[in-house]
């Protein structure tokens, strides 16, 4: 329940993991991935956190040996699951949340606490924090960093990027309040550098702005699965992209990257990663994209030290922390 990328790029690797595992997800409804997930689905009018009796219902009915509560959840399903006998996971991508899950109500609920980003972000844990996990004993807590499902352990050439260039990447920004327009930025700031003659690959809907490239060094594609996005990261000299889950995969790959926020949280986990050098902080115009990564692509000694140091965070991937955390419930 919750953030389908994540839960779905764990789900997938459990599968392979556990081929006899039976994987079941609670979505909206309304959710623009409902119809097209592939995994067998309850689906709700919206947001499984509001809709509690059905959830409970599934949990006591379906009886999981683990329920995994991806950024959402209310205290009556946890307390459900619990009771249920089934290991509790929850996951915190936000401060609020975070929270939530150290409240002691819900720590003594919860077997295991996945924080979704590095601890270069989201911070280490706090005194308070400690005390309780102390006192409680648990829940187990372990950070994510960033998720890297299916990803080849190679960049693949591809058309357009050629022995390396620029990948523009805007996410889903047309869904933030303040940032209608952000995919047009992006698309704008992809056709700024293509003009001044840098290979670049625009990822992403174009509907926000020009989708002709008028430049020949401008390429526009679809969305990608997130394994065909990780080898073109992998193979880019810079990425341009928001401070989102895609921020994170681009420093994991050692890429040089520039990032503009699309949303209120992206703009502190941008600053976080300016300051320990592992991106370049842009505001969500196209012009200052476009020349922030202008200026990194025209001092080579600078954008290499940047994606050193990117690379330097060894950010782990959460595919495989959180599968050796499921592996205690699985295999016992």
């Amino acid at each position: 329940m919750g953030e389908y990328a994540r839960s779905s790029a764990i789900a997938r690797a459990a599968l392979l993991r556990w081929p006899n595992a039976r994987v079941h997800f609670v979505l909206s409804r309304a959710s623009p991935y409902a119809g097209a997930s592939p995994f067998p689905a309850t689906l709700l009018p919206s947001s499984p956190t509001f809709h509690s009796a059905a959830v409970v219902d599934l949990i006591r009915g379906w009886r999981p040996h683990v329920v995994v509560f991806d950024n959402a959840g209310r205290t009556a399903q946890l307390k459900a699951a619990h009771q249920q006998g089934a290991r509790v996971v929850y996951i915190s991508s936000r401060r609020r949340q975070r929270r939530k899950a150290f409240r002691l109500r819900w720590m003594r609920l919860i077997d295991e606490h996945w924080i979704a980003y590095p601890k270069v972000i989201a911070g280490g844990l706090k005194l308070l924090e400690r005390l309780k996990l102390s006192l409680l004993g648990g829940p187990t807590v372990r950070y994510l960093d960033v998720i890297m499902a299916d990803a080849s352990p190679l960049p693949v050439p591809v058309r357009g990027l050629g022995g390396g260039g620029v990948l523009v990447i805007p996410g889903g920004g047309t869904g933030h309040p303040g940032a209608e327009g952000a995919t047009g930025a992006f698309l704008a700031a992809a056709h700024q550098l293509a003009q001044r003659g840098f290979e670049t690959i625009f990822v992403g809907p174009a509907g926000d702005g020009p989708n002709r490239p008028d430049s020949t060094h401008l390429r526009i594609i679809g969305a990608l699965p997130q394994s065909e996005l990780v080898q073109l990261m992998r193979g880019a000299r810079l990425i341009v992209v928001n401070g989102g889950s895609t921020l994170l995969q681009a420093i994991a790959c050692g890429a040089a990257v520039v990032a503009a926020p699309i949303a209120g949280d992206q703009r502190e986990r941008i600053r976080r990663c300016a300051r320990v050098g592992a991106a370049v902080e842009a505001a969500l115009d196209a012009a200052d994209m476009a020349l922030k990564a202008k200026t990194l692509l025209e001092d080579e000694p600078a954008r290499l030290a940047l994606a050193r140091r990117a690379a330097g965070l060894g950010l782990a991937d959460g595919v495989q922390v959180a599968l050796d955390a499921l592996a205690r419930f699985m295999e016992a």
